[in-house]
C-alpha cells in the first residue's frame, strides 16, 4: 500500500536530538550552550527516560570512587539533586523522581534548546548516507525536520536504523536482558529491613517462597528495594523475560506480565522479609524498564577488553567505571563473565570510551549517544546506565555543535579540539 502527502518543514536547525533521556538532555544542552540552534524531540511528556518514565529508583555510580567521571552535565544534575557537598563516591544513589523531572525541565529551558514533548521520529530520508530530513509525529501532526547534524539518543537506536545504519541486538540468538517494571512502595520499616548497595539481600528468602508456591515464575534474581525518605522505597523488582523493546507487541505482553506478577512480590515482601510486614505497593511505572536493545555498529567497536584492561584511547571522549551488569536473558541462561559485577574495580580505575563508538557506519551527519552506541553486549552492560549516558551524550552534543558551527564533517573533526571543549565544560579526560 502506498500513502503520499505533503507535510510542513517545521524545524530547521543546526543539531537535531532524538530522545530526551539522560543522553539526549546532555547532548541538547551541550550543543545549545556552544551556540548551536538545537531541537530535541521527546516522545513522552517529560524528560529523563528510565529514571522518570520507568521509575528506576537509583542512579548508578557517577565516579570511580575518587574522580567524578560524569563531569559537566552529569555534575550539574548531581549537584542540583544532592547538593555540591553530596557524596559522589557512592555506588548507588536513590532518585527523587519529581525533583529530577524539574531539574531536567530547568536545565533544558535555560539552555535555550528548543524542544517539544509528544514528538518522535518515524522515518528518515537519506542520500548516500546523509540524512536530508526526518519525518516526525508531533502530537497529531505529521511534520518534517532538517538539521546539519543529527544525534540518536533514542536508546533503541531508532534514528540510526532508519538512516541505514547496521546494528546488533541481543546475544548470538537475539536474546536480550529482561525488562523490569519498577515500583514505589510505602509502609517499610527501614530500621529492620536489610539494604546493601550492590547486593541482593531481598532474594534470600526466595527458595522458601518458591517451595511455598508464592511465585508463578521462579526467578532467582531480585535486585530489590532502595530506601527513600521515611517509610518509602523504590523497587527494582522482578524480570519480564523475552521482551524486545523495539516491538510494540512484545512490550505489551511484557508489561501485562509484569503487572500481573507484582502482587506476588508484594505478598513475598510482606510475609517473608522483616521490616516489610506493612509494606504497600503504591504505584507501578507507566513503562517497562528496558535494559538492552540495539547496538549500532560504529566506526569503532568497544569491547569488554577495554573494561578489563582499563583501556586508554588517544581519541577518548570520556571514562567510566560501572561494572559489567548483565541480567540473565532467562532463568537458566548463562551470561559471559557471571559474577564480575561483585568483583568490581579498585578505586581510581576506569576505562576509556573512544569517539568512533559514537559515529554510525554508513552515515555522514549522524552521531549516537546512550545505550545504543557501538560495542559488545558486555561493555554496553556497563555503559548503559544513566551516568554513562551523560558522558556519551555530552560528547555527542559537543561534536555535533563543532561540526555544525564550523561546517566540518563529523569524521574530519579535530578530536583534540573536541577533547579540549569537553574538558572546558567539565568532562573527566585525564589522558587528553
Amino acid at each position: 500500500m502506498n500513502y503520499q502527502r505533503e507535510i510542513n518543514l517545521k524545524y530547521d536547525v543546526d543539531v537535531f536530538v532524538a530522545g530526551g533521556g539522560p543522553a539526549g538532555i546532555a547532548a541538547a544542552v551541550t550543543a545549545a550552550r556552544m551556540g548551536a540552534k538545537v531541537f530535541c524531540a521527546e516522545r513522552a511528556q517529560c524528560f529523563g527516560g528510565m529514571a522518570t518514565l520507568a521509575l528506576v529508583p537509583a542512579f548508578m555510580r557517577f565516579s570511580d570512587g575518587e574522580n567524578f567521571l560524569a563531569g559537566g552535565i552529569g555534575r550539574e544534575i548531581f549537584d542540583a539533586l544532592y547538593g555540591e557537598n553530596g557524596d559522589f563516591t557512592l555506588k548507588e544513589i536513590p532518585i527523587d523522581t519529581e525533583k529530577l523531572k524539574l531539574v531536567y525541565d530547568n536545565i533544558m529551558v535555560e539552555s535555550g534548546a528548543q524542544f517539544t514533548f509528544e514528538t518522535e521520529v518515524i522515518d528518515a530520508e537519506t542520500e548516500n548516507g546523509e540524512i536530508k530530513y526526518l519525518i516526525l509525529r508531533s502530537g497529531e501532526e505529521l511534520c518534517a525536520a532538517r538539521a546539519k547534524v543529527y544525534i540518536d539518543a533514542t536508546g533503541n537506536g531508532t534514528l540510526s536504523v532508519k538512516a541505514g545504519a547496521s546494528f546488533e541486538i541481543g546475544d548470538e540468538n537475539g536474546l536480550m536482558m529482561p525488562a523490569t517494571l519498577c515500583t514505589t512502595w510505602s509502609g517499610i520499616d527501614w530500621s529492620r529491613a536489610v539494604f546493601e548497595a550492590g547486593k541482593d539481600p531481598d532474594a534470600r528468602m526466595l527458595p522458601k517462597a518458591f517451595e511455598d508456591g508464592v511465585f508463578s515464575v521462579k526467578d532467582p534474581k531480585l535486585s530489590g528495594m532502595w530506601p527513600f525518605e521515611n517509610d518509602r522505597g523504590g523497587g527494582n523488582i522482578g524480570h519480564s523475560f523475552g521482551v524486545d523493546g523495539t516491538s510494540a507487541e512484545s512490550v505489551t505482553e511484557g508489561i501485562l506480565d509484569a503487572r500481573r506478577r507484582m502482587g506476588e512480590y508484594e505478598y513475598y515482601y510482606r510475609n517473608y522479609l522483616p521490616g516489610y510486614e506493612s509494606a504497600r505497593l503504591d504505584s507501578t511505572a507507566n513503562v517497562l524498564g528496558i535494559r538492552e536493545s540495539r547496538r549500532i555498529i560504529g566506526e569503532e567497536y568497544l569491547t569488554s577488553d577495554a573494561y578489563f584492561n582499563y583501556a586508554v584511547f588517544e581519541n577518548e571522549i570520556g571514562r567510566y567505571a560501572y561494572p559489567i551488569d548483565m541480567h540473565k536473558s532467562g532463568i537458566d541462561a548463562k551470561e559471559k563473565f557471571e559474577g564480575i559485577f561483585e568483583k568490581d574495580y579498585e578505586k581510581g580505575r576506569s576505562y576509556g570510551i573512544p569517539f568512533g563508538c559514537l559515529i554510525p557506519k554508513n552515515t555522514t551527519n549522524l552521531l549516537m549517544a546512550g545505550r545504543c552506541i557501538s560495542g559488545d553486549r558486555e561493555i554496553i552492560g556497563s555503559l548503559r546506565v544513566m551516568p554513562g549516558c551523560f558522558i556519551t551524550g555530552m560528547a555527542a552534543g559537543a561534536a555535533a555543535a563543532l561540526s555544525a558551527n564550523e561546517n566540518v564533517e563529523i569524521r574530519s573533526l579535530d578530536v583534540k579540539k573536541l577533547q579540549k571543549q569537553l574538558k572546558d565544560m567539565g568532562a573527566y579526560l585525564p589522558n587528553a
